[in-house]
């Protein structure tokens, strides 16, 4: 086997720390096409769906990609801008953001990129830009702050697969999950706690999180437990009593039982119960994107208005916002230490960033 390597490598090259953000991905453009590569791509990964292959294999080229990618495409469509898909725009300021925050205390001694675990810009092409750059010690963080099988670990199993290829890896640390850290916690609720003050409050906040197959729990996935562990910490954040809020899942996909209440199903019947006010945040998306824009703000929304709501609100994601950018540095600054960088004033300030959160 060849691996990749470079015959003009530079012995005397400078070795950087790497930090690598990633997400889930984003289509090319809004298109049949591009939406069919993308959905192969990421439904032919075993993570996302745990079936037997062939038969898997069969429906979902025999059934799923003959007709999903036009639906899939007109939902997109409503969603994209000129400079892209949400989730690409947000991850990429996200890293813009944060790289400019290492390089002024590192300056060119870390690189910070960002990749997509399906579509563009892939793993490995980044990986291959990283490795050309020097990098020999690698930080990935996967946006996903609940850990789930079919996105942090299929995140590392792409890693794992690069590294396979290359003659030389970097050291390595991941980051496997982070619901309950406190600049994380107190930025989401800080972010609530805005949008109460220009909006006022409602009957009940309600936490939407991205569903998995309910098998995925019984198997022994944290994903389910960690969401609920994030939705009580930010309750307790804002003082919420019991009843002020609950914890729902959206976006499944197939006939099996997923994680329960669903979010659609739960909001269909949240009037005739007299909760008729809502305001919804999504806290496992690290940034907005088809599933919060569209399926949250616009379809969701509709089936709680249709069943008699009279007041239904989304507060955003955190995406690229500067509480944002002081939890993912706090993140980075964490899992870089003993890596010879001096990490003593973004210590220090990354402290005093939860301090004033715990405060508010």
């Amino acid at each position: 086997m060849a691996y990749l390597s470079r015959p003009d490598f530079p012995h005397d090259q400078a070795l950087r720390t790497g930090v690598l953000l990633t997400n889930l991905g984003t289509p090319d453009a809004p298109e049949k096409g591009p939406l069919r590569r993308y959905l192969k791509q990421f439904l032919s990964d075993p993570r996302v769906v745990e079936a037997p292959r062939a038969l898997w294999w069969l429906i979902l080229n025999g059934v799923i990609l003959n007709i999903r990618p036009k639906r899939s495409a007109a939902a997109y469509k409503t969603v994209w801008t000129e400079e892209g898909s949400p989730l690409l725009i947000h991850t990429r300021n996200q890293c813009e953001a944060l790289r400019e925050r290492l390089t002024a205390h590192h300056g060119d001694a870390i690189r910070v990129e960002f990749a997509m675990r399906y579509g563009n810009p892939s793993i490995n092409s980044v990986m291959d830009r990283m490795m050309n750059d020097g990098v020999n010690r690698l930080l990935v963080l996967p946006m996903y702050p609940q850990y789930s099988a079919a996105t942090s670990a299929s995140t590392f199993d792409a890693i794992a697969a690069d590294f396979t290829q290359r003659r030389w890896i970097p050291e390595l640390r991941f980051i496997t999950q982070y619901h309950t850290h406190p600049a994380y916690i107190a930025a989401i609720a800080q972010s609530i706690q805005s949008h109460w003050e220009t909006h006022d409050r409602v009957d009940l906040l309600m936490f939407s999180y991205h569903g998995v197959p309910k098998r995925y729990l019984t198997q022994g996935d944290p994903y389910h437990c960690q969401c609920h562990a994030t939705s009580r910490l930010i309750a307790e954040h804002l003082g919420l009593a019991a009843d002020e809020y609950k914890t729902t899942f959206q976006s499944r996909f197939g006939r099996e039982e997923w994680l329960t209440p669903y979010t659609d199903k739960t909001l269909m019947a949240l009037p005739d119960s007299g909760t008729r006010t809502v305001q919804i945040i999504c806290p496992g998306f690290s940034s907005d994107c088809l599933e919060t824009i569209e399926e949250v703000c616009v379809e969701n929304r509709d089936y709680f208005m249709e069943a008699g709501g009279e007041r239904f609100e989304y507060i955003e994601a955190l995406n690229a916002t500067e509480p944002h950018i002081d939890v993912i540095e706090s993140l980075v600054n964490d899992n870089l230490l003993g890596w010879g960088l001096d990490l003593d004033q973004t210590a220090e300030r990354q402290q005093r960033a939860i301090a004033m959160g715990a405060d508010r």
